[in-house]
């Protein structure tokens, strides 16, 4: 597997985001190392945490959403789509398909050393927090395409109705 992920685009604004974002990958990773290190499984703790952060996040900023396509605007506005280079492909009011073309989680845990392996876990580990923000919104379902971090072309993710 070889993953892939550079930025074709960028300005001020949206490198200082990266940036950022960045920065809380590199927490993330750290403090998950450190656990390892300790004996702890991440799946024992990280998954709940970074889920129910997600879901924090879905109480108080759509929990009130119940058309995707609204839904879609809040969770892609212009600065996510900026970071992240997504494509948004689909926002109906059934469906919301969305494309990534960049990861700067992926971006820090490459600079940190994660092996492509560990990048695989780490993001289907911060995906709990996107599957958080949709648990919040009954009405919704979160599934998920390929991902960068296991050397796909671009993240796919699908919030639909259920």
């Amino acid at each position: 597997m070889t993953i892939r992920n550079a930025p074709t685009r960028s300005d001020p604004l949206t490198d200082k985001l990266r940036a950022a974002i960045e920065h809380r990958a590199t927490w993330m990773y750290l403090l998950m190392d450190e656990a390892k290190k300790r004996g702890l499984d991440w799946n024992d703790f990280a998954r709940a945490a970074i889920r129910k952060c997600g879901r924090f996040h879905g109480e108080h900023k759509f929990h009130s959403e119940s058309d995707l396509a609204a839904f879609g605007k809040n969770f892609a506005n212009d600065d996510v789509i900026g970071i992240f280079e997504m494509d948004v492909r689909e926002a109906s009011k059934d469906r919301l398909y969305i494309e990534f073309h960049y990861c700067p989680l992926v971006t820090a845990w490459k600079k940190l050393g994660a092996s492509d392996v560990e990048c695989e876990e780490l993001c289907d580990i911060a995906m709990d927090g996107d599957r958080g923000i949709v648990d919040a919104c009954p009405s919704f379902e979160f599934s998920l395409g390929s991902v960068i971090a296991a050397g796909g072309d671009c993240c796919q993710i699908t919030i639909a109705r259920r």
